[in-house]
């Protein structure tokens, strides 16, 4: 098969896990950038590429860098290169490889490069041990280019009510799905158990994993001392873990570039197409919690751009930033929950470096496809509350058609938005709910409520009773009394 000479090619990748014994010696994330993206091109086997990046694109992080990707470009030689500074959110990784990806198809570039990193771990120890840190200072640089806009994920009634942050929001999502399959508590919590512990044994299988130790489906389950209830049901073993130093890269280029520099073909993964979407940005204004109207169709139209079918998917990597992020990626798409849903171990146990994990699941994807040539291999993306979605599917072998990105939202918007009702008081149904803890157990519980209307508003509690009875009782599907301070009774 002859191929264009402007086929995207993924030839390159690199992850870095950083954990010295003696954490004076922990760099800062530019630092892991630059390794990353340098031992990238030692993957690639071509130095050379280094040396003719056009684009340097960089996942945004918990840094202070201005143009991290001008530190970066300068470094590995390619002082030129146009920079690329993502907007917040965990599809950043796999949307910038469909965008790069399509300017690569396009003739606008020969050669990029994503990369991204993050140092908490080891700035929370150096601080701890009041060790100097030595921080390259950019704070004037602007990039060339901002890849998206950020956008606000919650409204200020939202906030005020608790709506305010992931770990709050997914457990909702969780009581939601777990009443649309009918399923008990006791039922659904060991399913997680189960699906998460899967999830561990892959972890404990990869050197660039954060968390290696084994946990059996119980010790997932059930609170203990070193894992315990988060927002129910989620014990700290559900959450996404960014408590750690990471940092990792992608090289992509043309086919005509990598032959030029000698790439060898063993090397060469292609991306076969990409979508995207976004559901809601304010979750109040979502069709129900239990489903994505914007997975759902980045999924239809991916496999029809390239003719292929949820069956035909050989490895999976499912954004996993809570188990209620997997099932529903994996049920819009038409992926059992029984299957193998992650090549990493997703981001309690592999780790989650806030809006880098996907390039580490696009690095690590890459290598699996390697050693299983001619497999196919889905990458899914996941940024803000199940709000903006990335897909990407890759092979060893190109597909029969130039690359294809393509934006699906027109689509996506034809989905009847739920109203919300910020004054509503008086009886309404929990739709959704989870019971927030601390250190010294339950501390406040948070319910999404539809009015009778059909709008939806959201709740909190701090008694007691209430927080025992959602903890032991099915609270979704029943009735509640919401007050004008924001509180609910169950009815």
């Amino acid at each position: 098969m002859t191929l264009d000479p402007r086929t995207p090619v993924l030839v390159g990748v690199a992850q870095i896990k950083q954990h010295p014994k003696d954490v004076a010696e922990a760099v800062e994330a530019v630092k892991l950038m630059e390794y990353a993206v340098t031992a990238a091109a030692e993957d690639a086997g071509s130095t050379t590429l280094l040396h003719k990046v056009d684009a340097v694109a960089v996942v945004t992080g918990a840094w202070g860098y201005s143009d991290p990707g001008r530190i970066v470009a300068t470094a590995i030689g390619s002082p030129g290169a146009r920079t690329i500074l993502s907007s917040n959110g965990g599809n950043s990784p796999q949307s910038l490889v469909n965008h790069l990806a399509d300017r690569i198809q396009r003739g606008q570039l020969n050669v990029a490069v994503i990369t991204g990193a993050e140092t908490i771990w080891s700035r929370r120890k150096q601080r701890s041990a009041g060790l100097p840190r030595t921080l390259t200072e950019q704070t004037d640089v602007d990039p060339d280019e901002i890849f998206q806009t950020e956008v606000q994920m919650s409204t200020e009634f939202e906030m005020a009510r608790g709506v305010e942050m992931p770990v709050n929001v997914y457990p909702v999502f969780e009581s939601a799905f777990r009443h649309s399959r009918g399923e008990s508590l006791d039922e659904h919590r060991d399913r997680l158990s189960i699906l998460w512990a899967g999830f561990n044994r892959v972890a404990v299988d990869n050197p660039y994993a954060w968390l290696r130790n084994p946990m059996t489906a119980e010790e997932i389950r059930e609170p203990g001392p070193t894992n315990r209830m988060v927002g129910f049901p989620y014990t700290k073993a559900m959450n996404s873990n960014w408590n750690l130093d990471q940092g990792a890269a992608l090289l992509l280029c043309s086919v005509e570039a990598a032959e030029a520099a000698g790439v060898p073909r063993d090397r060469w993964v292609f991306p076969m197409a990409g979508t995207d979407a976004h559901d809601t940005y304010v979750v109040t204004n979502r069709r129900d919690l239990y489903s994505s109207p914007a997975i759902n169709e980045a999924g239809r139209v991916l496999f029809e751009l390239t003719t292929t079918a949820a069956a035909d998917v050989d490895h999976v990597d499912v954004y996993s930033c809570f188990p209620s992020a997997v099932q529903v990626s994996a049920t819009e798409l038409g992926l059992g929950l029984d299957r193998q849903l992650t090549v990493t171990g997703g981001l309690t146990f592999a780790g989650g470096p806030l809006n880098n994990y996907v390039t580490h699941s696009i690095a690590t994807m890459a290598t699996v496809l390697r050693e299983d040539a001619g497999s196919l291999g889905l990458v899914t993306a996941n940024g803000g509350y199940l709000t903006k979605h990335s897909l990407g599917l890759y092979s060893t072998e190109p597909a029969n058609h130039p690359f294809i990105s393509r934006d699906v939202q027109e689509a996506v918007d034809r989905v009847v938005p739920t109203p919300g009702d910020e004054a509503f008081t008086g009886r309404g149904t929990i739709e959704g709910y989870t019971v927030m803890h601390d250190n010294e157990g339950p501390q406040r519980a948070l319910a999404a409520v539809r009015t009778p209307a059909g709008a939806r508003t959201w709740a909190n509690s701090t008694q007691a009773e209430v927080m025992t009875e959602l903890l032991t009782v099915e609270g979704v599907g029943r009735g509640c009394t919401v007050h004008a301070d924001g509180t609910f009774d169950i009815a």
